[in-house]
């Protein structure tokens, strides 16, 4: 008998009943048997009426009394409380949907519409799963259909790319990696650290961190935040820290006046602009390179053109600076004995050699 709970009011009636009849296998052809069984379980303050003489009026007479009320309602305050802590954040989302299907069933809180309301409830601390949520809540028929629709979400948002998240870029049309070494230079231009498209296997040297572009202090740090479709970044890459950019330089032309005549190196195999690590001016933007409607975030292999503005031009400082792209194409140079295929910025029309696929490594 130390296999079977006592009833106490503190599991739900059904619940009880079944547990029992799991050890009762031939508990129809002894019923007196059960029944005594269930009887004698039951702790002793909960005081049963003589009459009661079938399983069916035990079930009510349990669901009556008034620890079944206190029980309810306790698991009803439990599901006010419950709230989702994501699995970046340390939480358990197989745990979490078990512990509020379970509360829904101690309160008996049946009907979809309810159940909605406390999963609302739940979410209320998350803007993200609350949002996505109710963007799907009306189409929600079931208790089922909840907790699928949810996976989605929490797998929707795994793949969403953080600032602060470490990503490699694959050349679309060529399936090469940005790739940059410590301490490998150009031996002309800038002679900054060298950019070109690598293996078309990943390895540690086409590793990026990406962060949201221009942090300031006062608003404290984006580590972690989402990147949205229309946020500048930078790619620093995880070995040598250095940023991706370009490089522009003084041509001190007239140095009997004030005016800077800057110009951006030139990239070593034809006359577009040099792409390197160490550049004056790393932010980037990105857009997805189809025509599609696509969601406001970047995630995880999506294929984007990515572009940098010019701060200079002839004249000096400028707003509105030439805006380049990011490119790889079957131009290579050398370094010594390496031949390598080149990555430049251009300004001419965007085609095929122009994509880029972001391939999440590790979410921030």
């Amino acid at each position: 008998m130390n296999y079977f709970p006592k009833y106490d009011g503190n599991i739900h009636p059904d619940e009880w009943i079944n547990d029992i009849k799991k050890y009762y296998n031939m508990w129809e052809d002894n019923y007196g048997g059960f029944l005594s069984t269930a009887k004698s379980l039951i702790n002793p303050t909960i005081k049963l009426p003589t009459e009661i003489n079938d399983l069916e009026k035990l079930h009510d007479m349990l669901k009556k009394d008034v620890t079944f009320t206190v029980f309810k309602n306790s698991n009803k305050r439990k599901l006010q409380s419950l709230k989702y802590i994501s699995e970046r954040d340390g939480g358990d989302t197989l745990k979490f949907l078990s512990e509020f299907r379970n509360l829904c069933f101690n309160s008996e809180i049946n009907y979809i519409k309810e159940q909605k309301k406390y999963f609302f409830k739940a979410l209320s601390d998350k803007n993200f799963f609350l949002t996505e949520f109710c963007k799907i809540m009306n189409n929600v028929n079931s208790m089922n259909e909840l907790i699928k629709e949810f996976e989605k979400i929490v797998m929707y948002e795994s793949n969403i790319i953080r600032s602060n998240s470490t990503v490699a870029l694959k050349h679309v049309a060529t399936g090469k990696y940005l790739t940059s070494i410590e301490g490998y230079c150009y031996v002309t231009g800038s002679k900054e650290q060298l950019i070109f498209a690598g293996d078309s296997e990943l390895n540690p040297n086409a590793v990026w961190y990406i962060d949201i572009a221009n942090r300031s202090t006062s608003k404290g740090s984006t580590k972690g935040k989402y990147i949205f479709t229309k946020s500048n970044v930078t790619l620093r890459h995880k070995i040598s820290g250095k940023s991706l950019g370009i490089c522009y330089y003084d041509r001190d032309l007239y140095p009997r006046y004030p005016r800077y005549q800057y110009e951006y190196y030139k990239s070593p195999s034809n006359n577009h602009t040099e792409v390197s690590c160490g550049g004056n001016e790393c932010n980037w933007s990105f857009k997805h390179s189809k025509l599609e409607i696509h969601e406001k975030y970047l995630k995880s292999n999506d294929i984007i053109n990515l572009s940098i503005k010019r701060l200079y031009d002839i004249n000096g400082s400028t707003q509105d600076g030439q805006v380049e792209f990011l490119r790889s194409h079957d131009i290579q140079f050398t370094i010594g004995n390496d031949t390598l295929q080149e990555v430049v910025c251009h300004n001419e029309r965007l085609g095929g050699i122009d994509e880029w696929c972001i391939e999440l490594i590790k979410q921030a």
